[in-house]
């Protein structure tokens, strides 16, 4: 399993090899955009914002935005736009691969893994003369009534009512 020590020093590597400096600031956004608490939130530059400055008040909108791009260049970070016209981010975990689908009553982003997609993909390649390198999968959908995503501000609450 990929860890917050696994991102640090392939960022710390990253940036001597581009004669960057390794800041506290930098390490402390990379472990919180790591903490495996919060692997699946796909957070925006605000998200990550917000949990930061819980930290380290003094961390700035553009020192998490430069840092997100520093992990996207160093293959820690994808960027994707998954359905509310923000860019989020997610970590790019060596050998990890899943597919997203979008709520888009709420905008829950779940993911998913699914063998039979991924052999189907693999044969769409091959019978068009590709060897798949990459790709990226996003299902839009609206929900059950009510909507099951845990996420999802519709979902009916579990508390009593008064």
């Amino acid at each position: 399993m990929f860890d917050v020590d696994e991102a640090l020093e392939r960022l710390t590597r990253y940036l001597d090899d581009n004669g960057l400096k390794s800041t506290a600031q930098r390490r402390l956004i990379t472990r919180i955009f790591f903490d495996p608490k919060h692997r699946q939130e796909h957070p925006s530059v605000e998200d990550l914002y917000l949990r930061v400055r819980d930290q380290d008040p003094k961390v700035g909108y553009a020192t998490i935005y430069r840092t997100l791009k520093l992990l996207v260049d160093a293959g820690l970070a994808n960027p994707s736009r998954l359905g509310d016209n923000q860019t989020r981010y997610e970590p790019d975990v060596p050998g990890e691969h899943h597919d997203h689908l979008v709520c888009t009553a709420c905008g829950a982003i779940l993911e998913f893994e699914e063998d039979r997609i991924e052999a189907l993909q693999e044969s769409v390649a091959k019978r068009m003369g590709f060897n798949l390198a990459n790709h990226r999968m996003v299902l839009y959908g609206e929900p059950d009534d009510p909507c099951t995503a845990p996420q999802c501000e519709r979902r009916p609450s579990t508390s009593p009512q008064p």
